[in-house]
């Protein structure tokens, strides 16, 4: 397995496992059938990190369809570069800090990981459009 699919596959997971802390949260607040029941009008709100939680999750989903599909075209056409395999770590951990700090309400922090993030998809885009 190359390292950018090795990086894929671990940003894949861990995206997938953002949703444990806000469905916690959910649990602790409406109870485990108020969870699991249909969205009502009268529902108790999570709490605010949680709702950010929500948030940076989405977030990372949008994200990572961009960065997965760079990451495969470039394993179709063979391209795999010191820096494609940069990219994929830097990309893992700019959406695990900005997972983070988006949870935990730090707005300047997020802001740089997410461009950390999309600078990781420009490198495999470069990258990518280099090799052609």
């Amino acid at each position: 397995m190359s390292a950018e699919l090795y990086w894929l596959a671990l940003t894949a997971t861990m995206t997938a496992l953002f949703f444990l802390p806000y469905v916690l949260n959910r649990i602790s607040i409406r109870g485990l059938f108020g969870a699991m029941s249909n969205p009502r009008q009268g529902d108790l709100p999570e709490s605010d990190w949680a709702q950010r939680a929500m948030k940076a999750h989405a977030n990372a989903v949008e994200n990572l369809v961009v960065f997965g599909v760079l990451v495969l075209c470039a394993q179709a056409a063979g391209v795999s570069t010191a820096m494609t395999a940069f990219a994929g770590c830097l990309y893992f951990w700019a959406r695990l800090v900005h997972y983070l700090v988006y949870t935990l309400g730090v707005p300047i922090a997020r802001t740089l990981a997410f461009f950390a993030g999309f600078a990781a998809q420009l490198i495999v885009a470069f990258e990518l459009l280099a090799a052609f």
